[in-house]
């Protein structure tokens, strides 16, 4: 009986910290600013030219053990759910006159199919989507407002389920 309560307790203490987590996030319905992103293979984008489909935005970077762990399933699911509408956004946290080098070497040894997606998140855009950690994924619906937010690596069933969520709004 004592373990029970304790795992109750313990469920309820990390339930209780992942919505906190969430609430540091940008809330659900908000249009977050528009910026202009610099593509890592030229050119720029701005989130409001994704109007119409679903965007998956990771903010990840090379350094980041999460988010190399995470990547690979975003890339796979971004491939599988692109007929349906979903737009995947890999923004790059990695920053300094290197920062192309060294995500060019990542791409080159590690994820070459993710190079269509990156751009580069500079401060202004990391502040404006409050992400004070690694990974950081949003989820846009066709409006350009945030449906779901969340801090940390995703499982693959995670990140489907929320693929199919925001898909379905």
């Amino acid at each position: 009986m004592a373990v029970v309560a304790v795992l109750g307790l313990a469920a309820l203490a990390f339930l209780g910290v992942r919505e906190a987590q969430r609430a540091r996030l940008v809330p659900d319905g908000v249009s977050p600013p528009t910026f202009q992103l610099t593509k890592h293979e030229g050119g720029s984008l701005a989130l409001s030219d994704l109007k119409g489909r679903v965007v998956m935005l990771d903010f990840w970077a090379t350094w980041c053990p999460p988010c190399r762990e995470e990547m690979p399933s975003l890339v796979k699911l971004a491939k599988e759910y692109e007929s349906q509408g979903l737009v995947f956004v890999a923004a790059s946290r990695d920053d300094g006159p290197t920062a192309p080098q060294e995500v060019d070497y990542f791409l080159q040894r590690f994820q070459p199919e993710l190079r269509p997606y990156v751009v580069y998140a500079d401060d202004d855009v990391a502040r404006a989507f409050q992400v004070n950690a690694l990974p950081t994924l949003y989820f846009l619906d066709r409006d350009g407002k945030v449906i779901d937010a969340q801090r940390g690596m995703l499982s693959e069933d995670g990140l489907r389920r929320r693929i199919e969520r925001a898909l379905k709004r």
